[in-house]
């Protein structure tokens, strides 16, 4: 089945959930459906359109504080992007690069590892991007918050998402 896009009150997006919690949220009186999939979910009693955005009832002030260090959210940080060659990358083809290799000193933390092809990863091999010749896009640095929904879903947003996720969401 397909994700489902969670909005605070004010219609921010919060996070993506399963078809599953929002459909126990909705018949719990805790969102309102905004937008629904083509498709039904059926009981044995009952079928209803399956939920694409639903919009919380009240207002939940969510803190913003530092994601922790993990592939999915260097991946959402760097944009599914390759910080060497800026090519788009899904999840699979993604790989985590260390700026300054660990065979040198270099540790795992937010500043030092990027998005990288494959590609560009074995051509930097166990050296720094200078010793390689290689420039990064972007210096890497620890995010203050990172959405969910920065993560796509094999590469897909759904298209009922677009009018709550802005323009960048948007296909070219």
């Amino acid at each position: 089945m397909s994700p489902v896009l969670l909005l605070n009150a004010s219609y921010e997006p919060l996070r993506v959930i399963s078809w599953q919690n929002a459909v126990c949220m909705f018949f719990l009186g805790k969102v309102e459906v905004i937008e629904e999939y083509d498709h039904h979910i059926r009981s044995v009693s009952l079928a209803i359109k399956a939920p694409a955005v639903v919009k919380l009832v009240r207002f939940f002030r969510a803190g913003r504080h530092a994601p922790p260090l993990s592939r999915a959210n260097v991946l959402a940080r760097d944009h599914f992007k390759c910080q060497y060659c800026s090519r788009e990358l899904t999840s699979k083809e993604a790989t985590l690069d260390h700026v300054t290799p660990r065979s040198q000193g270099g540790k795992t933390t937010w500043e030092n590892i990027v998005c990288a092809c494959g590609t560009c990863n074995r051509k930097k091999g166990g050296r720094t991007p200078k010793e390689a010749h290689m420039k990064l896009l972007s210096k890497p640095h620890k995010p203050d918050w990172l959405p969910v929904l920065n993560i796509k879903l094999h590469g897909k947003i759904p298209p009922a998402w677009y009018t709550f996720l802005g323009r960048a969401a948007q296909p070219s």
